[in-house]
């Protein structure tokens, strides 16, 4: 009870300086890229990119400098964003889900949307899953607390993808062609198989748009969780973007995901709520460099995805609430999973009863002051309990334990990058001063009395963090079934790629238009 007290009286202190709106309840709006590098906006520096939408968000927003992915791989990522709490607590390790996996988000752990659930918020989700599908879909976001679904519910290259750009040009990369092709669900229904990536863009953003204008109309506190399919392998793009980029393929998928990100501000605007929303971008792990200049750029960090470097977890963000969060530029330490305890916090929402790895950044977004968070742990993209972390950071240091290379062509310059650079331990630790050297090249002298007083406090850290740390159940090790492979034409000859909708089917002729689906809350 006097722990409901306090939470009652928190929300208060905090809604006397909220803007005027719906029941002093925000809508929440997060935007997650995929596969995007530090380095791949030109706010954060790109030569070539043509971000503008993003640019704006930016120029208007809370820029932050040192903000953390929980993972280097999507499927923990996107777990850790939802729920606050890393991969190795809510058992999505090792690796990322597959189609036909029987495992998924156990149904124990509590998403953002079920925290909103109670206080009558509507939640979607646009885009990609990727935290499983299981048997009859129970896995889907729709048993995870979200009103309404649309998108393909893992990664786009998990399934044959034969065009890419408009009207009928191919892919730059081999996609999986040991799956059924590409499904577009509309909450637990397959609307569209194979998916048209040509048009996917235009429909997802759509189905935002109309979610937000929608509950807007009606009042209701909303929550969006836009998970973009760009800019992960192969990228693709509709007519309108199609080398409309002199970055190339990669620029011309990046300015598709620019424009979305611009409809979905248009959305509020034009519905009167932007006042009322606060809204955060980021993206689920670092570049995928093995695309070499196909893939994305970490900027000034070194590796990209699947690595535990800088380049594979430090991650383009921003904030944006108007009349609340001061535009400009942040140095505070953050990370995904601070996202929903600061959720929480803004909304008067009561938080999961469980560990949580996420600290409230309400001190960075509304008072300008430095953030909770003081150190960041980071796990491989194939977590092992025998091992533990691979790295640990605490202020500006950080040191390595482990590291392996991943994700990354056997030519790329810097060799500890590459995926020929097989796990191994680091003894005696590499520490470098992430202030004076993000990009990790000029590791701390080991026979300093830095490094040794530095290195006492992390080993101290890294210990403490590790008992206390209750490793889930793996979902990855659920086993799998090709039965369950998503198709909408269950029982057709040669499974699985013959899973297909019909031609006829009226949602797969209408799809690209723009009309307001009866299914969207």
């Amino acid at each position: 009870m006097q722990q409901k007290v306090i939470s009652v009286l928190s929300f208060f202190v905090l809604s006397s300086l909220l803007p005027q709106g719906i029941g002093n309840q925000p809508n929440i709006v997060l935007l997650f890229a995929d596969d995007l590098g530090y380095g791949d906006l030109s706010y954060y520096g790109h030569p070539t990119s043509n971000t503008t939408n993003l640019d704006t968000l930016a120029s208007q927003g809370l820029v932050f400098s040192q903000f953390y992915t929980a993972s280097p791989v999507c499927s923990p990522s996107r777990a850790a964003i939802l729920t606050g709490r890393l991969q190795t607590r809510t058992g999505v390790w090792p690796g990322v889900f597959v189609p036909p996996n029987k495992g998924g988000l156990p149904h124990n752990e509590t998403t953002i949307a079920e925290m909103l659930k109670p206080l009558g918020y509507k939640s979607a989700i646009v885009g990609k899953w990727h935290l499983g599908v299981g048997e009859n879909g129970n896995f889907l976001p729709t048993n995870h607390g979200f009103d309404y679904y649309m998108g393909i519910p893992y990664s786009h290259d998990m399934c044959p993808c034969p065009i890419c750009f408009y009207p009928n040009a191919g892919c730059l990369s081999g996609c999986d062609r040991a799956y059924s092709p590409c499904p577009i669900f509309e909450n637990d229904k397959i609307v569209q198989q194979p998916a048209d990536f040509t048009h996917m863009a235009l429909k997802y953003s759509g189905a935002a748009t109309s979610f937000i204008k929608s509950n807007a109309a009606s009042k209701t506190p909303f929550f969006l969780y836009m998970a973009f399919q760009h800019t992960h392998k192969p990228q693709f793009s509709g007519q309108e973007f199609v080398n409309s980029s002199i970055r190339g393929p990669f620029g011309d998928s990046l300015s598709e995901l620019d424009w979305q990100v611009g409809e979905i501000m248009e959305a509020l605007h034009e519905s009167g709520v932007s006042d009322d929303t606060f809204v955060f971008f980021t993206a689920d792990n670092g570049p995928s460099l093995h695309m070499g200049p196909h893939g994305g750029n970490g900027g000034l960090l070194r590796c990209g995805k699947g690595t535990t470097w800088e380049g594979g977890q430090r991650e383009a963000a921003i904030a944006w609430w108007p009349n609340m969060i001061s535009p400009g530029r942040t140095a505070s330490l953050a990370a995904t999973v601070d996202l929903l305890p600061t959720i929480a916090k803004i909304t008067g929402a009561t938080k999961p009863n469980v560990s949580l790895d996420g600290y409230d950044m309400s001190p960075i977004l509304f008072h300008s002051k430095p953030g909770l968070r003081e150190a960041y742990f980071y796990y491989p993209k194939n977590p092992d309990p025998s091992k533990g972390l691979y790295a640990v950071r605490n202020q500006q240091y950080k040191a390595h334990y482990y590291q392996e290379g991943s994700h990354c062509q056997n030519t790329y310059p810097d060799i500890v990058c590459r995926s020929n650079y097989s796990e191994r331990a680091v003894d005696p630790p590499e520490l470098y001063n992430l202030l004076n050297d993000p990009s990790e090249v000029y590791p701390i002298d080991g026979t300093s009395d830095e490094y040794k007083s530095v290195m006492a406090e992390l080993n101290k850290l890294k210990d403490e963090f590790e008992k206390g740390m209750v490793w889930g159940e793996s979902q990855m090790h659920a086993g799998s079934s090709s039965s369950l492979n998503p198709c909408a034409s269950p029982g057709c000859t040669p499974f699985p790629s013959c899973c297909k909708t019909p031609p006829t089917e009226k949602w797969r002729n209408d799809l690209w238009h723009h009309t307001t689906s009866s299914h969207i809350p």
